[in-house]
Parts: structure tokens; sequence; C-alpha cells
């Protein structure tokens, strides 16, 4: 008996100790309104919804307003800022990367015997091997370097120039030439899934490249079936955005089951994020922020606040709305802390510890963003509380304004939530919420502009401008006039911020980085003497 209890413990012990699966998977602009759980009905993301409304929505959550600072943000827990990140995306053509210096969240992990994979898109510099992936912590990588690929032939075509960016580990993967990037990345996160040892914890990022546009030839691309599912949007554009949206969330569901499948969702968290607002009217883009104002690279709300959920059977309070305010350079520390980590190993981190916050519902430490300050653009953007400023701004003011579609007419379908396959995954180790839980979650996440506010005039070329974010999510109202105390101390708090900013690392494409040298490839451009499988051509 004594012998039965102490092994008991043994087992106990070693259960509370097991350190969970960590999954995150992150859309590629994303619209705020492109999800169902914010109010679209145009198109069923059951999947993803399941996932919200058994978990947690995180309602005030920012990210970067493009890819690769966004992406450094959730790798490092520092702002861009600090990392020399801030002023624009990398792309395939440009010599620098995310500083070697920095350590990532893959290298923490491991740190703690987790297993690291990529799959998808890096975009984090690779001129240089030094930069890829999997010398920056994950075993694994399949997928893309740069920033943008057509989904069926992994095609980037950057300043003129065209090459093939799609990679398994350090090797050219040009046996999957032709396939759609979606259902690969899904292929292989299954895969890693499969042959995952349980006795060890897993960390699984799935990186998608959907929803960015990808080839001036054709800009958004899903199978034609998929498509014309989508016959009743009459925007051609929308319809092909809608068909891409459909396999993400497909993708969505399938790799949920698969944890499921194999014994890992019982121990697992599972973020799911976009890395910045959607493209709406860029690169013939048709993302929905609504009612959100502003889009991808703007510091308004459409371009910084991100779509996202947390799931996980250790959140004690799920099914509700998290208000508590968040930023992408939080869960580096965040998720150490649930990993068991110590998060003294951080040093100069921007990011707070919020795990025990989202999960119990408790306050949350942040009080302020610093959404960028970019000095070459001469745009930058700050909230303190419930204040935001925006200073200056991009593309001379021409993203200044309300864009895509609203999204929001038509029926919305409960019956397709329960039927997904990320529903019928959790079924099997949780319950799902009611209808009437589902309706008031929906209601509760969908933003709607205060019709008593008036519109404002905001001429950020001219001034800066003043918002109180909570009152007025929409940014209608200026009140700079107004709050001139308020807008001042702002500005000094700005300032102040700017003094502890590095300079930006952004460096101009070089001709040598044409994949024409490098036998269509986008690669590492930089190396001396590259050991890579590919030949230079004279």
């Amino acid at each position: 008996m004594l012998l039965f209890v102490s092994v008991c413990l043994v087992l106990c012990w070693a259960a509370a100790e097991a350190r969970p699966n960590i999954i995150i998977i992150l859309a590629d602009d994303l619209g705020w309104n492109d999800v169902g759980f914010h109010g679209m009905n145009q198109i069923p993301t059951p999947n993803i919804d399941a996932l919200a409304y058994s978990g947690i929505i995180l309602q005030n959550y920012y990210v970067n307003s493009m890819c690769t600072p966004s992406r450094a943000a959730l790798m490092t827990g520092k702002y861009p800022i600090h990392t020399g990140m801030q002023h624009s995306a990398i792309r395939a053509s440009e010599p620098w990367g995310l500083p070697l210096s920095e350590k990532l969240l893959p290298q923490f992990l491991k740190e703690l015997g987790y297993k690291t994979h990529l799959v998808g898109k890096w975009h984090l510099g690779h001129y240089k091997k030094a930069y890829l992936p999997m010398n920056r912590g994950f075993d694994t990588h399949l997928g893309t370097y740069g920033p943008k690929i057509d989904l069926y032939d992994h095609t980037n075509m950057d300043l003129g120039t065209w090459g093939f960016d799609f990679w398994r580990g350090f090797e050219h993967a040009d046996d999957l030439f032709g396939q759609y990037a979606t259902d690969i990345y899904t292929e292989e996160a299954i895969k890693v899934v499969k042959a995952h040892n349980k006795s060890e914890p897993l960390f699984l990022m799935v990186s998608h490249s959907a929803m960015h546009s990808g080839n001036p030839s054709e800009y958004l691309r899903a199978p034609d079936e998929v498509i014309d599912r989508f016959q009743y949007i009459n925007d051609t554009q929308r319809r092909k955005y809608a068909g891409m949206l459909a396999k993400l969330d497909e993708s969505v569901g399938m790799v949920v089951k698969s944890l499921q499948e194999y014994g890992l969702l019982e121990n697992s968290i599972i973020l799911f994020s976009t890395d910045n607002g959607g493209a709406a009217r860029c690169d013939h883009n048709v993302a929905s922020n609504h009612p959100l104002k502003g889009v991808k690279n703007t510091l308004w709300e459409g371009g910084v606040r991100g779509a996202a959920l947390l799931w996980s059977p250790v959140i004690k309070y799920p099914s509700r709305v998290a208000n508590q305010t968040f930023h992408l350079v939080d869960w580096l520390p965040t998720l150490y802390s649930a990993a068991g980590g110590n998060i003294s190993v951080f040093e100069n981190i921007d990011g707070f510890n919020s795990w025990e916050a989202l999960i119990n519902d408790l306050p949350s430490q942040r009080t302020k963003i610093v959404h960028n300050i970019d000095d070459v653009y001469g745009s930058a953007a700050i909230t303190v509380d419930n204040w935001k400023l925006l200073k200056g701004t991009n593309f001379q003011g021409r993203r200044d304004d309300w864009f895509g579609p609203t999204a929001r007419d038509g029926a919305y379908n409960i019956d397709t939530i329960y039927n997904s396959s990320s529903a019928e995954a959790i079924g099997k180790i949780a319950k799902m919420p009611t209808k009437d839980n589902i309706t008031r979650l929906k209601e509760e996440s969908t933003i709607k502009c205060n019709d008593s506010i008036p519109i404002t005039p905001c001429d950020l070329l001219k001034a800066p401008c003043l918002y109180d974010i909570m009152v007025d999510p929409c940014e209608k109202q200026n009140l700079a006039s107004g709050k001139p105390e308020v807008l001042q101390a702002l500005l000094l708090e700005l300032d102040k911020v700017n003094k502890t900013a590095v300079p930006p690392l952004k460096i101009k494409p070089v001709p040598e980085a044409d994949p024409k040298h490098w036998g269509r490839l986008v690669t590492t451009f930089g190396e001396a003497n590259t050991s890579l499988s590919i030949v230079k051509l004279k």
C-alpha cells in the first residue's frame, strides 16, 4: 500500500510538473473583422470561432502594424524600437535581419526541454545562414524565408525580379512546387504532432502565408472549388479572399483535431493571432478591419489591434471576452511562465508576464503600449491608459480612413461551429459553450461605433491627434484641442520613450541578392561561401 501511494504521488507530481505543449497559429494580414467572433457573418470561420468561444477572446490585444516588426516583437519580447526592427519589413533582397544578439522564444523554450518546430513563414532575415530559423532555436523548419509567396508556385516577386522561396531546413523544397501552401503547412504540422514524443513538451509554430497577398499576376489565390462556395459574394477579390480564409480556418481545425487524436490537446496552450491589421486596399487585398480605422502599416486601430484568442484546458474561467490590455511583446514572458520557466532570466524586455491574469481573469499589469516610433516615416503612436496619441503618418495620409467591407450582413450559423473539427476535438476533453453563450460572446466582442460620437477632423500631416480609445475605439473624435494637458503629457511620454530607441536596421536592396544569381532561389545571398546545395550562376 505504501509503495502504491508513493508511486501515485510520484506520478501526480510528474503530471503537475509536465510542461504544456505550446502551439502558436499565426495568420498573416488577417483583419479584425475577418473572424466570426468579432461580428463577421460573410465568411464562416467555425474552427477558429470554436476555439475562441471555448477559450478566451483577446479583446484589447495589440500587435505591430507590419509583418517583420510583429514577428520580431513576438520572438524577443521587445518593442521593435529596441531591436532596430521598427521601420518597414524585410524585403527578400535586403541584407539585414533580427540581430543575432537577440535570444528568441524557441531558444528559451529549448532550455526547458521543448522540441521546437516552425512551419511556414519566417521573415526575420535570411541573407546569411546564421539568421535562418534552424539557427535561431527551431529544430525543424518547412516554409518560406521571405515576406510573401504565390501560394501555388511558391515564388516571390521583389522589385521586379523573382525567385522560389520554399525550404525544408536548409534545402530547397522543390518537390512541393504546385501544392497549395496552406495545405502543405497543415500536413507538415500534423506530421510534427504525429511524430512527437509525448514525454517531451512541444512548441509548434504554424506561421501561415494567408491572408497576405501574393504576386501581381494573381494577388489572392485559393482552390477554385473552395472559391466557388462563395458565389454570393459579388466582389471577385473578396470571393478569393474568402477561399483563402476558408482554407486557413480548415487548417486550424485539422491541427487541433490532430492534437486531440495523438493525445496532446489536453496538455496544450493554443494561441491564434494575426501578425498585424488587415491589408485592406493594399496589394489588391480586401481584408476587413471594420469598424476600426486604418489598415496594415498604419498606427490606427485597424493596423495595430489584432484578432486573437487563447485556448487551453488550464484556463480557469473560459468562454469569456478577456478585456485585459495585452501586447505581442507579452507572449515571451507569458508563455515562458506558462511553461514553468522563471521569468527572471529575461533582461531589458518590454513584455509583461500576463499568464495568471489571462487564465484567472485578473487585472493586467499593462497600462501603456508603444505602438511604434518610426523616425524615417515620421510616424509614432502611444496609448497610456485610455488615451491614444498619434503623431505623423505614413503614405501621406492616404490610408488614414475607414476601409474594407463591413461583412456583417447575413446570418451567423452556430451549428457550423459545433460541427467543426475544432469543436469535435475540444468536445472530447471539455464542454463547448451553449448557443446562448456563443451568441452573448459574439455580441460582447463585436465593436460598434458609437453613432453619438461626432467625427472630428484629424490631419496627422499637420498636427498630432488624441483619442479616448475606450469610449471611441473607432477613432472618430479627435480630442487634441479639447484636452491639451493630456495631449502634452502623451507627447512628453512619447519623447521619453523615443530616447530609448535604437536606430532602424533597414537596409536597401542589393543587386547581388537577385535570385537570377542563385538558381532563381531566394536564399542566403550574403554568405561568402554558402554551404547550401545551390549553384551560384555566373
